[in-house]
């Protein structure tokens, strides 16, 4: 029942797709740089989700690849984001990363490349139920000052995680490099490509500097990232329907986490086996 630590920092690396503990070490340290309470609901939902998995008896390969830790982790972190930390809340989050790791779990059991939908779901959720049937007060908002230049770009790869902070965008950034250098390239590229096609679309110069609009396009550039030159296409649709799609959500005033990235890629799969399917 016991689960290695390097299966609980592969958990936190996987929420941009890396199956490496240094990597999630490197994500751990900025989150709990950004937040300590961040940092403790991203240990205990990777916990309690792989114990769950542990628990059932799931694949243990699957297991040790902290495939159940990471949609369990983005799930504390938004609890921590929008809601005062209370007792109501951590119960949320602990029962969260249970149901995260089952959804996880059945579409895995259907080959269904599902990435953070799971986390998504969970979270529309929880806050659903405790913004209108057992109200918990929202978290102050405290964000990073704007620095000029291109610290925005690093913001993006922050923001997937929830923080503002550029130089923990950076240490992200790092993480994934260590695992990945051309996944963590092309995931600089997509969230430069994301912030113009924003100011291309006249949205809001903040939102930009702060990656709200490019953090769904780094992972899109991450998930899709391969050696085929047809790639960066794929990348580049992926990257102009996440700002679409998120802005389209911003617009209804659905908060749209990492929905966009879901469905963009999704998007580019489809195209993807339509075209090899024909060739």
């Amino acid at each position: 029942m016991l689960i290695s630590i390097k299966t609980i920092l592969r958990g936190i690396g996987q929420i941009m797709l890396q199956e490496n503990a240094m990597t999630g070490l490197l994500f751990l340290i900025g989150i709990f740089w950004g937040s300590t309470n961040m940092g403790i609901a991203t240990l205990l939902s990777v916990i309690i989700a792989t114990l769950t998995a542990k628990l059932f008896k799931w694949n243990e390969d699957e297991i040790q690849q902290g495939l159940y830790g990471f949609s369990a982790a983005l799930v504390g972190v938004a609890m921590v984001l929008f809601f005062e930390v209370t007792w109501l809340t951590w119960l949320g989050i602990m029962i969260g990363s249970i149901i995260a790791a089952w959804i996880q779990y059945i579409f895995i059991r259907k080959k269904i490349p599902v990435y953070t939908l799971p986390f998504i779901l969970v979270t529309w959720v929880l806050i659903f139920i405790f913004r209108k049937i057992i109200p918990i007060d929202a978290a102050s908002s405290a964000t990073s000052p704007i620095v000029e230049n291109f610290a925005f770009i690093f913001r993006g790869y922050g923001q997937v995680i929830f923080q503002d902070n550029y130089m923990i965008g950076i240490l992200f950034f790092i993480g994934v490099l260590i695992h990945s250098p051309l996944a963590a390239l092309f995931g600089l590229m997509g969230a430069v490509f994301a912030s113009l096609f924003a100011y291309f679309l006249n949205l809001p110069m903040s939102e930009i500097e702060m990656g709200l609009h490019s953090y769904n396009a780094v992972l899109c550039a991450i998930a899709l990232t391969g050696q085929s030159k047809k790639d960066i296409l794929y990348i580049t649709i992926a990257v102009i329907a996440s700002v679409w799609i998120g802005q389209l959500m911003n617009f209804f005033h659905f908060i749209p986490l990492t929905f966009p990235f879901v469905a963009a890629t999704w998007l580019c799969l489809i195209i993807k086996k339509m075209f090899s399917s024909i060739q």
